[in-house]
């Protein structure tokens, strides 16, 4: 596993459009949180988002993954990109030769999959951390350490995500057309979504078995549970009720079509005449 893995480093130390992606995703991430605890004036106006409690424990756990995860595509260009180098650089082919089989080939790519979700994950808790003991007005370790449940939910949407990148990674071997391929899994899934609403009420259930779907169902938007937005929502609605908790089931079903995507991608190698 070491082996693999230090294989799959090297390669991501050497190609440097993805150091320069990585080193941006990793910036725009702190820039995001910087940009929430800034103070702004502007004459009588004096705001600071931060001030607004999204960085309240137990709430930031939810808002930071919620947000944070909109940048995975950045992430998702170095895996797809890795992936078409692969064929373009011919490393994949010397890999082979050099004794590695496809299956530990597969294995070292899914590690490095793995590898950036969980990277992402730890800074985002050790961020949340910071933001939270700086603006919370809660400071218990009994609500710090609570919901933390959003922390697993966004480890395994960016497990899955990049899984899928992957996938498209080999099965279509150029970035661009791969990131085209993922576009069009998303206009197609809206497709699919806005026929069942409108067209197929009572089949609402199959729309969380779709692979992007169910990865966005895993951390549902944060912006209506804040108190103030929540009774603006009632006062319109006064049967308003949302559940945020993230669903077991949902957790299952991306993990499922993690396994899909990786099983998938060695299936197409296996058979894939080099």
């Amino acid at each position: 596993m070491k082996r693999l893995f230090l294989i799959e480093f090297h390669k991501l130390k050497n190609n440097r459009s993805a150091k320069v992606l990585s080193i941006l995703y990793f910036a725009l991430f702190f820039a995001i949180t910087l940009f929430a605890s800034i103070r702004f004036k502007f004459g009588s106006i004096d705001f600071q988002l931060a001030e607004q409690g999204i960085f309240n424990f137990p709430y930031i756990w939810h808002f930071n993954t919620y947000i944070l995860a909109l940048l995975k595509i950045f992430l998702a260009v170095v895996i797809v990109s890795m992936m078409s180098s692969e064929y373009t650089n011919r490393t994949l082919k010397q890999n082979l030769i050099d004794g590695l089989s496809k299956k530990e080939f597969i294995l070292s790519k899914f590690l490095n999959v793995v590898f950036f979700a969980f990277a992402s994950t730890a800074l985002v808790f050790i961020v949340s951390l910071i933001l939270g003991y700086s603006f919370s007005d809660f400071n218990e370790l009994s609500i710090v350490f609570s919901d933390l449940e959003y922390l697993l939910a966004y480890f395994v949407k960016l497990l899955g995500f990049f899984s899928l990148c992957l996938f498209l990674g080999l099965l279509v071997k150029r970035s661009a057309f791969a990131l085209g391929f993922l576009f069009l899994i998303w206009v197609f899934e809206g497709i699919v979504t806005l026929i069942v609403k409108f067209k197929a009420e009572g089949l609402d259930f199959i729309l969380r078995f779709l692979p992007l779907e169910s990865m966005s169902n895993l951390i549902i938007e944060p912006f209506t549970k804040m108190e103030n937005i929540k009774m603006g929502a009632q006062a319109i609605n006064p049967t308003f009720i949302k559940s945020y908790d993230v669903s077991f089931i949902s957790i299952l079903i991306v993990l499922a079509w993690t396994f899909i995507f990786i099983y998938g991608s060695f299936a197409i190698l296996k058979k894939r005449d080099l």
